[in-house]
């Protein structure tokens, strides 16, 4: 289903940067350039997974590749494979021992992240990922932020991230290996980061770096984030996606923290049916300007 461009031909990665991307023609440079600054004293590769794309990001990745053959491998779809299975046969074509996540619209600005994180794991053999702070910078104007003010603590457990992804995908590093598939249970989720954290922390702990070293960017072409646009339409199809991973979950944990993952089932239908009920104002406001001015009144 795809075909290889230019594995490099040098010794064993320690690192393999694993990025898919699919119409990301204005980031995808930025998203390169971020890796090829690293300063590292091992070597690594970058696995880059292209599906197939309608824009310039494949003649630009393979520009990318002549210049830096040593580095960069393409697996370049033949036809549009579709995100889970891009995402996961880049992943499992990584050979390093550790596996760096960046997505093609995302990009790093640390040139000392990747060799601060593999310095962190290395020195903490009971860690299996971390992560470090990271950037949100939204396409729609919207002030960029950090995703964490306060620090962690330095070591985490499972627990941890049950309830909520603190991980900026960006930012997560981890051993190779550690699970040599995707459970089943998962197919249905429309995103991979998160159930890829648990399948890490339930084999260990989890590194927190608390410096800002990446940026996750919100666009409209995002499959999540459309942009930072949140509409009602919008907020709906997230949090009915944060259903479908939580009840997924509970099966796959057995049930271990059941309460929890329960709350926020109840917690997102509730908010589903909050934006349900304002996309009912914002309907009638538009259609029946004369009904919404009742219903004002009657709710004073």
């Amino acid at each position: 289903m795809s075909v290889g461009e230019g594995r490099p031909n040098r010794d064993h990665p320690k690192v393999s940067v694993k990025m898919v991307t699919f119409n990301h023609e204005p980031f995808i440079g930025q998203a390169l350039d971020g890796v090829l600054m690293q300063k590292v004293n091992f070597p690594y590769e970058i696995v880059v997974g292209e599906d197939c794309s309608t824009d310039r990001t494949r003649k630009i990745l393979l520009e990318y590749q002549r210049r830096h053959p040593d580095k960069i491998c393409l697996l370049l779809n033949e036809k549009n494979m579709g995100r889970r299975y891009n995402a996961r046969h880049t992943l499992f074509s990584c050979r390093g021992d550790y596996i760096a996540i960046l997505d093609g619209d995302d990009y790093w600005t640390d040139e000392n992240k990747l060799q601060k994180q593999i310095d962190f794991l290395d020195n903490h053999p009971d860690c299996t990922i971390c992560f470090h702070n990271a950037k949100k910078v939204f396409e729609n104007g919207n002030k960029s932020r950090i995703y964490h003010k306060e620090p962690f603590k330095e070591i985490l457990i499972l627990e941890d991230i049950i309830e909520q992804n603190i991980m900026p995908s960006c930012s997560m590093v981890f051993r190779n290996r550690i699970f040599n598939a995707f459970p089943k249970i998962f197919d249905s989720v429309p995103f991979g980061d998160w159930p890829m954290q648990v399948l890490c922390a339930e084999k260990g702990n989890i590194g927190y770096i608390h410096e800002v070293m990446g940026v996750h960017r919100f666009h409209s072409g995002g499959v999540w984030t459309a942009g930072g646009v949140h509409s009602s339409d919008l907020i709906i199809r997230q949090r009915q996606w944060l259903i479908l991973f939580f009840k997924a979950l509970d099966v796959y944990l057995q049930h271990q923290y059941h309460h929890k993952i329960m709350n926020q089932i109840a917690l997102n239908h509730n908010v589903i049916k909050s934006a349900r009920i304002g996309k009912m104002k914002e309907k009638l406001k538009v259609v029946f300007p004369s009904l919404y001015r009742i219903y004002r009144f009657l709710k004073k």
